[in-house]
């Protein structure tokens, strides 16, 4: 096993602020039993808002359909809500948010709703599934924007998963991308959510927002100062705050132990390479496991010797999702208490281009001494990613091992940016991932592993190619099939992530850029493993 070894002094990234957020870094939520006919809650001078819920209507022509919470809301501040909603077009879809302005009284006149929080919102919950209360809670947090506290009752009654979803979606709605200026992203909606009525506390929501958080922030980093050093501390930070065990190669370390594809991958750069290991480990008990969790940290990608246009450059600091959400995966699973062992690997490296550039037609020889020919400088996720997975199997006995990376075009052509591209030969793997997935928000779609496409990666100088012949087709199955060689025959899992990882607008609960996708569906796997 390679020497544990922090990051040096003498080659720490350069200083700034933690962007890695954990849970307490979040809005504030609280849970307060009763309702709006009779709670003293919303006589309180900080309360700026009541959110209650409405749904499409029944039938066409018919107004929009109460929830729990509006019928009371009504009556108490004396308005037919009903007539409000067809005023401002709200028509209960999910994701929409009308927000009503109550006047204050001229004079010494008493108004029904003297007293009461100033602004009532309409929030639409279509269906109440929780995809639609996902939206719900971020169409919240972007109308409460400025506000001190909110009141709400679009939680109530929806069962467990939909009350989390809710509280997801408002906390995921209220990330925005942190600037140069603050270096850590900052919430926009108000300074709290009241939950009014009987609700599970939203811990899990919680936990595993501030992991979308964090895979989000990171992404967003300028690669200017995301160097692999600066992640890597990062890293080391947010672990040890967290009380996990973690170390980190540097190049000498890396060379020593035969990384020959992070130290190919990253040799062209004048920032060095890392390779970040971060371990979590709760008491030993009986049906505990041991996953691995590798990420793709490529910190920026030119495309090395085989040069991206510049279109094709401007969205590269972000091809270090992979990475975040492998570190935010392990933080969450700590923050959580998952009863399981987890790893994360974050091969750390910037693809650029000079005199010391690996080049096409080089031979590699990765960890555990497969040999690699090179055809293309700008596949470089799966060389680091190769050295990541066959460290994890040769040495980390996992009993399941799973990769995440923004790794090809072809993906995103298949899918498009809505789903994950999910490659494995484990059935109920595949299944338990989806079903993560889903129930996260973050759909995965599960892609075939073609075994006859495998002979495309056949070389005459080396073990195998690193890329399909030219002309192949299938660029994302035969991408997974590189990488399904280095996992040593464990379960084994490749979420293909570069079409949902970056968003072109923002969407409900999405932000435009960086998404963070991945680190939701993660936890959930490992929470119901």
């Amino acid at each position: 096993m390679p020497p544990r070894q922090r990051t040096g002094a003498q080659d720490r990234g350069p200083a700034g602020a933690p962007v890695v957020v954990t849970a307490a870094d979040l809005p504030a939520v609280a849970v307060v039993p009763g309702d709006v006919a009779t709670s003293a809650l919303l006589g309180e001078p900080d309360v700026d808002a009541l959110a209650v819920p409405v749904a499409p209507p029944v039938e066409d022509g018919d107004g929009v359909e109460p929830r729990t919470g509006t019928a009371e809301a009504a009556a108490r501040y004396g308005i037919v809500l009903g007539e409000l909603a067809d005023r401002l077009r709200a028509d209960g879809s999910a994701g929409s948010a009308h927000t009503i302005h109550l006047p204050r009284a001229a004079g010494d006149q008493a108004l029904p709703w003297d007293g009461l929080p100033p602004r009532l919102v309409l929030v639409g919950v279509g269906q109440g599934t929780p995809r639609d209360l996902r939206r719900a809670g971020a169409a919240l947090a972007k109308a409460t924007t400025g506000l001190r506290r909110v009141v709400t009752t679009v939680g109530a009654g929806v069962g467990d998963d939909g009350a989390r979803a809710f509280v997801e979606g408002y906390l995921l709605g209220a990330y925005r991308h942190p600037t140069a200026a603050t270096g850590t992203p900052a919430p926009g909606p108000a300074d709290a959510l009241v939950l009014l009525g009987e609700h599970p506390l939203p811990d899990a929501a919680r936990h595993a927002a501030a992991a979308t958080w964090s895979a989000r922030a990171l992404a967003v980093t300028p690669s200017s100062t995301k160097t692999p050093a600066w992640l890597a501390d990062q890293a080391v930070a947010a672990a040890t705050a967290a009380g996990l065990d973690v170390d980190v190669l540097g190049p000498a370390e890396l060379a020593e132990h035969g990384f020959g594809g992070i130290l190919a991958v990253g040799g062209g750069s004048a920032s060095p390479p890392r390779l970040v290991v971060v371990r979590y480990a709760p008491p030993a008990r009986a049906g505990q496991r041991h996953v691995v969790v590798a990420g793709k940290g490529i910190t920026f990608d030119s495309g090395g010797l085989a040069i991206k246009p510049r279109e094709s450059m401007v969205a590269m600091k972000t091809d270090m999702t992979g990475a975040a959400v492998a570190l935010a995966t392990v933080l969450g699973a700590a923050a959580l208490g998952v009863r399981h062992r987890v790893t994360a690997l974050l091969p750390l490296a910037e693809n650029a281009f000079g005199g010391s550039s690996y080049r096409p037609g080089d031979v590699l020889t990765v960890h555990g001494g497969t040999t690699v020919e090179v055809l293309n400088t700008d596949a470089e996720g799966r060389l680091v990613l190769a050295d990541a997975l066959a460290y994890a199997a040769g040495e980390l006995d996992p009993d399941v091992l799973v990769d995440v990376a923004t790794l090809t075009g072809a993906a995103t052509l298949g899918l498009g940016q809505q789903h994950g591209a999910l490659f494995t030969p484990d059935d109920e793997l595949a299944a338990r991932l989806v079903a993560a997935g889903d129930a996260a928000g973050e759909p995965l779609w599960r892609m075939p592993l073609v075994a006859e496409y495998g002979s495309s990666l056949d070389s005459q100088v080396a073990d195998v190619k690193h890329v399909a012949d030219p002309g192949t087709s299938a660029g994302a199955i035969t991408a997974a099939l590189f990488l399904q060689r280095f996992a040593g025959g464990r379960r084994w899992a490749h979420l293909d992530i570069a079409g949902p990882a970056r968003s072109p607008k923002a969407v409900h609960e999405i932000p435009e850029g960086a998404t963070g996708f991945g680190a939701r569906a993660l936890l959930r796997w490992l929470a119901e493993l």
